[in-house]
């Protein structure tokens, strides 16, 4: 599946049918036991990402690319940088706004469309929490070189490890019609993702960095650098 037939089944997933899934999943609001595993694991996936920054952003430019409900674009803005916050859901962009505190608003830039657009800018650093885990190799390895070519620094992002749990839920979740299913995570090796790197000519380094695995949630942190 291409990548913008991938982002189209992505939107319609997040705008139409989990907006409000992920609306609970990301507030102070009581959730299941199993959400509750998930929402454990974002939150230290979201911190660790957040380690690998600089603690003082004033004067940085970062893309908060695939933003959601806005954890990680408040946290940013927090700790001064200037945000540009952007998912391919209106619904989610709505409620990161809408949860901003008011004292960091003038920091943030909220846009609802395709993270890789070339007209959101040049950055300081890129975060892609959880955002690239349904795309193939060759579509992560694309959208960094796209990215890489506008970001002075670091990009990390996640995906989803290829694990044996993983691959048996890949493999069970493609036996479901399309129209009964969420968008599927991929899962990726390291070593297959840096081959894709190097066909597409992306240069730098890319770095395996902390694996966070709590319940249901299961994600690699990475981390690429000019």
């Amino acid at each position: 599946m291409s990548y913008d037939r991938t982002l189209t089944r992505v939107e319609t997933y997040f705008d139409k049918t989990a907006t409000r899934t992920w609306e609970r999943l990301t507030s102070d609001a009581p959730v299941s036991k199993i959400r509750e595993t998930v929402r454990r694991g974002r939150d230290g996936m979201r911190a660790h990402i957040l380690s690998r920054l600089p603690d003082d952003l004033r004067g940085a430019r970062i893309l908060d690319a695939g933003c959601g409900a806005g954890q990680m674009t408040a946290e940013l803005a927090a700790r001064g940088a200037d945000v540009v916050a952007v998912d391919i859901s209106p619904s989610l962009v709505g409620i990161a706004e809408a949860r901003l505190p008011i004292d960091l608003k003038g920091r943030v830039t909220f846009a609802s469309g395709d993270m890789l657009d070339d007209g959101l800018g040049r950055f300081d650093h890129v975060v892609a929490m959880d955002s690239l885990i349904y795309y193939s190799d060759e579509d992560i390895a694309r959208a960094l070189h796209r990215l890489s070519d506008r970001t002075a620094s670091s990009i990390v992002f996640t995906v989803a490890p290829r694990t044996p749990l993983l691959m048996t839920m890949w493999r069970v979740g493609k036996l479901f019609p399309r129209s009964d299913r969420s968008p599927t995570m991929i899962p990726h090796c390291p070593n297959r993702l840096s081959r894709a790197l190097d066909t597409v000519g992306v240069p730098g380094t890319l770095t395996p960095l902390e694996r966070i695995t709590s319940g249901f949630y299961i994600s690699q942190a990475m981390e690429h650098a000019a």
